[in-house]
């Protein structure tokens, strides 16, 4: 169907929600239930297990018999207990990254521990809304004794102002609530929201043209054949041109074919095509960390024409990504942010 349309059921036998516009898949939520102990957004207390120097981290012990990093190991020591949020995902066998910022993200405000201050979406323009935005942030946190900080998101501009300043009280309610949790054993304190929250939380802005829920809802929208899709590493690019992406163990590959055209400018054109879609595949194949680009041949002063693409391609994405640039063997480098499990690691451990 045309618009934008949120399908809400289950793949591979997991909750999942998916987000279509114009009939293709452009994200993809799951359930990550018994695939890993902890999903990103669980928030937990932790123990200091071992400080790692020279690389100014900290290993930690979570729930579940997890093992987590740390990056920042600022005034901690070993044993020591403190909370903090999974903020990616981790292959198997390493440890889960997590961050000792907390957040507590709703569909129009997000609260920020240890953060303070009141902030709009630069994408709410309306000034005499920002300034009663503002202003009712300061109101709430008056009262608290560590006031954290608060975002209001882009969607509060869309959203009647009694529904924002309730659903302001409970995020304050409930970080107040973990926050003051932090002493103790290892514990789960917060779980992840479930793909159905997410998609409530994440693609409220713009409003949704249709929302289907149901058991069948991922089979009737023809999301299950574009999640299936992607289990194959083969992406069709167009007029005979594909390219393959690929997990390894230390990286993703991906490889840039023109096919049987030959033409001149086919080169570009592959590039072209592999550039504008590359973000959106990594996001729904769930690919991070070091990805490594063989583009298929073309002149080096369409170079420039091909990093513009990217750059413009990976913009609005949320995951942070350095395009970090060419090698001397021709290849492209990008390093992008594990947020998600990989789709075929879900695929393959049934819950």
């Amino acid at each position: 169907m045309k618009g934008r349309q949120v399908v809400l059921g289950q793949i591979f036998g997991r909750e999942a929600a998916a987000l279509m516009v114009d009939g293709r898949l452009e994200d993809l939520l799951i359930d990550p239930a018994e695939a890993v102990p902890l999903a990103p957004g669980a928030i937990c207390r932790a123990k200091v297990d071992r400080l790692v120097k020279g690389q100014g981290g900290v290993f930690l012990r979570l729930p579940e018999g997890a093992r987590g990093y740390l990056r920042d190991r600022s005034g901690l020591r070993e044993g020591q207990v403190l909370l903090v949020q999974v903020s990616g995902s981790a292959e198997e066998g390493k440890a889960i990254p997590v961050s000792s910022r907390l957040s507590f993200r709703g569909r129009h405000v997000i609260v920020t521990p240890g953060a303070p201050g009141v902030n709009v979406s630069r994408r709410i323009r309306d000034d005499e809304l920002r300034e009663a935005l503002t202003a009712a942030g300061e109101a709430a946190l008056a009262e608290l004794p560590q006031p954290p900080g608060l975002v209001f998101r882009s969607c509060a501009a869309n959203a009647e102002f009694d529904e924002i300043t309730e659903e302001l009280a409970g995020l304050l309610e409930l970080a107040g609530a973990v926050t003051a949790d932090g002493d103790g054993p290892v514990e789960l304190l917060l779980d992840a929201p479930s793909p159905a929250e997410a998609a409530w939380q994440d693609w409220a802005d713009p409003a949704p043209d249709a929302v289907e829920d149901g058991p069948d809802a991922f089979v009737q929208s023809g999301a299950t054949d574009a999640v299936e899709a992607l289990l194959s590493p083969r992406v069709d690019l167009g007029g005979g041109a594909w390219a393959e992406i690929e997990s390894l163990r230390a990286l993703v590959a991906v490889d840039v074919n023109t096919g049987s055209d030959h033409s001149p400018a086919a080169g570009l054109k592959a590039n072209i095509a592999l550039a504008r879609d590359l973000p959106r595949q990594l996001r729904l194949r769930g690919f991070g960390g070091q990805i490594v680009v063989d583009f298929a041949p073309m002149p080096k002063r369409d170079r420039g024409t091909l990093e513009q693409t990217l750059r413009a391609a990976f913009k609005p994405e949320p995951a942070e990504t350095v395009l970090v640039g060419w090698t001397a063997m021709g290849l492209f480098e990008i390093s992008r942010k594990r947020d998600r499990l990989p789709l075929s690691r879900l695929a393959q451990v049934q819950p």
